[in-house]
């Protein structure tokens, strides 16, 4: 008898776009075509995610002693296993039993659930990565097994409508160039965003104000920033690189020049991945004046980049600011302790940033009651009805 072939051995997910969070169930089909009658010892599939991190360092021993030293690490996130021909037998057993497999195509199902745990984002990164995969392995008696691997995507998810993320950044950095013994006039650099969250896509809009007083011709700069961080063996190694970038106009010596919401976007980026212990990606919006002949003035502002994209209602921010800012605040009572001070996300005013019972919002809240917790907007009370608590 003439024994068939393997022609095709492939993973497939159900999913058209294989990726998953944790907790979530992940499925697919192992396919199987072959010519002619093939046997089949057993056929596995195995699931597994880890991040793992690499890098040398050249060190000196000596005078004429160098060696290279080695640092590497691995955290496991993810290792499931099942058999789908085939069962898990004594090796002890003198007995094998055999799957026939006839001409055609055969299809196998698998699922399995991800852990119900904040898993790290799938990231591929110079001196290290987060992968997850699933391997299909199918073993015949007396030949080397057929291996085939299959990638997917897992995103530990950001939610960007957060206070936290919804909180304007703002800085103002101011510097003065020296020539010898002659010192010129300072540059000042002041810049504001609307939020710290944002997902790729979107369109970043820079505020920002630039005094040129110096003797120089400097230009405005800003870029989005990626750090990435690498551990392991108590080592740290990082690495840094533009992902956007966008320039001002040429600013000569005693001008001024003003950003009202000048826009950098965000092109397909990595998510932050800051809970892995062996890699960490991290965002910033570096707001800059390029001094030439001199070292830059830089301000820089965090950010977070998410995966779960601004919220609609949250779209008014802009608008709401600018109505918060024409509003005359009530006095407060001298002498009276008050439970809630917490910043606004969005004018920075020292009242409580809650959810408004009306629309849900995380904006400028006006008035705080145990009972009732009302946004500036949805508020109808007059100033002098607030109470604070």
């Amino acid at each position: 008898m003439v024994l068939g072939k393997v022609k095709t051995l492939a993973v497939y997910f159900d999913n058209n776009v294989p990726v998953y969070s944790g907790g979530d169930s992940v499925s697919g089909r192992v396919i199987i075509e072959v010519t002619g009658e093939v046997r089949v010892k057993t056929l596995n599939i195995t699931a597994r995610g880890v991040a793992k991190v690499r890098w040398t360092e050249s060190r000196n021993a000596g005078a004429n002693t160098a060696y290279t030293q080695n640092y590497t690490e691995e955290v496991e996130y993810l290792n499931h296993s099942d058999t789908l021909i085939g069962e898990e037998r004594d090796e002890d057993s003198p007995e094998e039993a055999l799957t026939v497999l006839n001409t055609g195509l055969h299809e196998f199902a698998f699922s399995f659930l991800l852990p119900q745990m904040p898993l790290a984002t799938s990231f591929e990164g110079k001196h290290g990565s987060v992968r997850y995969w699933v391997r299909a392995e199918l073993y015949r008696p007396w030949l080397l097994p057929f291996k085939v691997k299959k990638e997917f995507t897992v995103f530990e998810h950001i939610d960007i409508n957060t206070p936290l993320l919804l909180a304007p950044q703002a800085g103002t950095k101011d510097k003065t160039l020296c020539c010898w013994f002659c010192a010129s006039g300072p540059i000042s650099l002041s810049a504001k965003i609307e939020r710290k969250g944002y997902t790729p896509g979107e369109s970043i809009q820079i505020f920002a104000e630039v005094e040129n007083c110096s003797s120089r011709v400097v230009v405005p700069k800003a870029a989005l920033s990626q750090t990435q961080t690498y551990f392991a063996k108590g080592k740290a190694r990082q690495l840094q690189q533009e992902m956007a970038a966008l320039r001002g106009d040429t600013l000569p010596q005693g001008k001024s020049q003003s950003w009202d919401g000048k826009l950098l976007h965000i092109p397909p980026v990595s998510p932050s991945i800051l809970d892995c212990p062996l890699i960490r990606v991290e965002y910033s919006l570096v707001v800059y004046v390029d001094i030439p002949g001199g070292l830059n003035l830089s301000l820089s502002l965090p950010l977070v980049i998410g995966t779960i994209p601004l919220h609609a209602f949250t779209n008014r921010t802009s608008s709401i600011s600018s109505y918060c800012s024409s509003i005359s605040w009530p006095e407060r009572p001298e002498g009276t302790t008050y439970t809630c001070v917490c910043a606004c996300s969005v004018c920075l005013c020292t009242v409580c940033v809650c959810l408004c019972t009306v629309c849900l919002c995380t904006v400028c809240v006006f008035v705080c009651s145990p009972k009732v917790i009302l946004c500036c907007v949805h508020s109808q009370l007059p100033p002098a009805t607030v109470t604070w608590w």
